[in-house]
């Protein structure tokens, strides 16, 4: 019986040692943040260079970002549902991921305009996002 209330308890711990806090998600926006102002330099100063960077720093900080486990252990049912973090938060990286392939793609093939587009809507995602995590 202690065995196992012991190898529960391991197990228990070893499980929420790697959880993903409101912390780690600030931390993981401001480096979104970093990224995103590195594909802006890119852009101004024409740099396809600084435009990788950023793109390659955006998506693998991107990668990443998840519901808190606060967020994801919440016991009410209902709640848990009209949030729908889980869904909405691999939605938004999906997409983030996709639009910055877009990027690259399109400024490397010299149409700036197109790929400011994107830019643009990666930053809808990230205000979609926003003002359902944070209520803007």
């Amino acid at each position: 019986m202690k065995k196992i209330l012991l190898s529960l308890l391991l197990l228990s711990s070893l499980l929420y040692s790697d959880s993903y806090t409101r912390e780690d998600r600030i931390k993981d926006m401001q480096e979104m943040a970093e990224a995103m102002n590195t594909i802006q330099s890119g852009f101004f100063y024409n740099n396809y260079d600084t435009v990788a960077k950023g793109v390659e720093h955006l998506t693998s900080s991107v990668e990443g970002v998840r519901p808190p486990l606060e967020e994801l252990e919440e016991k009410d049912i209902m709640t848990r549902y009209m949030n729908n973090k889980v869904q909405m938060t691999r939605k938004v990286v999906r997409q983030i991921n996709q639009k910055s392939l877009t990027i690259l793609q399109r400024f490397k093939n010299g149409d700036s305009a197109q790929a400011v587009q994107a830019y643009k809507k990666i930053l809808a995602q990230c205000m979609a996002c926003h003002r359902e995590t944070r209520n803007w």
